[in-house]
């Protein structure tokens, strides 16, 4: 709305395109389409014939599309199967929570979801599992719930860990580090980079990047 500019619009969801579609004929001719992770810029703009942009706009992390269907398994609130998957290829959450070791779980909870009591956890996990496989939101959540207590901030206890998992399911932190790299190497000389986070680890990244 804000100028005549062409879009190049990049997701790596499959589920998006129909969104997209509304967009382009909001906006004849002007917005494109291409279906890849942000971080393979380079290549996506190279097959079409583009070198190079004005400006790159990265909007991180999880969409209210995505949390909002219970049957991607994004949220803590809607019971789903434990999915997460944006590309809706390869491991499932599931996959992971129901073969890894409880020492690669507790790692996962710590270092993508900054939980102090991931070792708890990954635990909890563990014992659960050896009864019957954890294949739902709402038995994770409960889980985490039962060995987590809400904090003074007022955040659900299951909030962390799900990000965890989320963020090492579809590789988030590698994709933004690869993303931000195409941006340097595609950005006319004065371009603009716009970035969008929603959390610390993202945050950090992207504020060493651009420093």
């Amino acid at each position: 709305e804000a100028c005549g500019c062409a879009v190049w619009a990049i997701d790596r969801d499959p589920n998006v395109k129909k969104y997209g579609d509304q967009l382009k004929a909001e906006f004849p001719g002007r917005i494109k389409l291409l279906e890849g992770c942000f971080g393979n810029m380079r290549m996506l703009l190279d097959r079409v014939g583009i070198r190079s942009v004005n400006g790159i706009a990265f909007d991180l992390g999880v969409s209210s599309m995505q949390l909002a269907d219970p049957g991607r398994g994004f949220s803590f609130r809607l019971d789903g199967p434990l999915d997460m998957r944006m590309e809706q290829s390869g491991c499932t959450v599931a996959d992971l929570i129901n073969t890894l070791a409880e020492r690669e779980l507790a790692e996962i909870i710590y270092q993508y979801g900054e939980e102090r009591y991931s070792r708890k956890i990954a635990k909890a996990i563990i014992l659960s599992r050896k009864k019957a496989p954890i294949t739902h939101t709402e038995e994770l959540a409960s889980l985490v719930r039962r060995v987590v207590k809400k904090g003074k901030d007022r955040i659900d206890p299951a909030t962390r860990t799900f990000q965890a998992f989320r963020i090492f399911v579809n590789d988030e932190l590698r994709e933004v580090e690869r993303g931000l790299q195409a941006a340097e190497d595609l950005l006319i000389p004065g371009g603009r980079l716009a970035v969008v986070s929603f959390h610390s680890l993202e945050d950090r990244l992207v504020k060493q990047f651009l420093r």
